[in-house]
């Protein structure tokens, strides 16, 4: 390890901390800085270790919403729990069957969510759920389990899909959405990150510096987030579904 490899991932890992608390989307900026720095490293040990450093900041974000946020407990604890049983399940087949088939089609799924968000200009504007008890419970449950499993299944996208789909689907404004998101990301990264650890596939040295920088990004991220409200996180969440795009689009068609 050296002085110059630990700097660059964890100013990465502060600033994917900061963007994912907003709106998700952190892993667009850790993955690729920490297969830049380390090109010859095992891919899953670099998977595993974002999720060491990524886990602690994306908890952070979930506790501080949950603190200025009416958070809809009946329904995302059931969720939160599908969503680790979902990323469990991923995380395992991904062992069994090779996921790169997705590469080629995200981004146009990415696409399709920036046009529809863009087409309507108050989508996710006004707060108002559209189900209540066990409707809204199971609703969020699906969410949680079927974007769970592809989180541990293949993963980039993850945090933005939970927030447009708690926008659209659920009626939630763009801050409940993403303070909701936060939950149930941290039971998946969990999940992942378990799995990740238990076949020893975590640079822990690297990850305990990585984690307080992303812990730091993600506070200055969340109260940016509680300060401007739901108009600030429907600009950020533009703003990263694009770069998920290019990102994405590049990976799939270009290399």
């Amino acid at each position: 390890m050296t002085v110059m490899e630990l700097t660059i991932v964890t100013l990465a890992s502060l600033l994917a901390g900061f963007v994912d608390a907003i709106v998700g989307g952190g892993g667009l900026i850790l993955l690729p800085a920490l297969f830049t720095v380390f090109p010859a490293a095992p891919p899953a040990t670099l998977f595993g270790t974002n999720k060491a450093a990524a886990v602690w900041g994306t908890a952070v974000a979930s506790a501080q919403y949950a603190r200025r946020v009416d958070m809809r407990w009946r329904a995302l604890l059931p969720a939160a729990t599908a969503g680790f049983a979902g990323s469990l399940g991923g995380a395992w087949l991904v062992t069994l069957v090779d996921g790169s088939f997705l590469r080629k089609g995200l981004p146009f799924v990415l696409l399709a969510v920036l046009a529809y968000t863009l087409a309507k200009k108050d989508l996710g504007r006004t707060h108002a759920p559209r189900f209540n008890g066990n409707m809204e419970t199971l609703a969020a449950c699906s969410i949680g389990l079927v974007l769970g499993f592809y989180d541990g299944f293949f993963g980039p996208g993850t945090g933005s899909f939970f927030v447009f789909l708690f926008v659209r689907w659920l009626g939630y404004d763009f801050l409940n959405a993403s303070a909701s998101a936060k939950l149930l990301n941290t039971a998946t990264n969990l999940a992942a990150l378990g799995l990740f650890a238990y076949k020893g596939h975590v640079w822990w040295h690297f990850a305990l510096a990585m984690a307080v920088a992303n812990v730091v990004g993600s506070l200055l991220g969340t109260r940016l987030a509680l300060r401007h409200g739901s108009g600030f996180v429907r600009v950020v969440f533009i703003v990263v579904v694009s770069a998920l795009i290019l990102k994405t689009g590049y990976d799939a068609f270009m290399r």
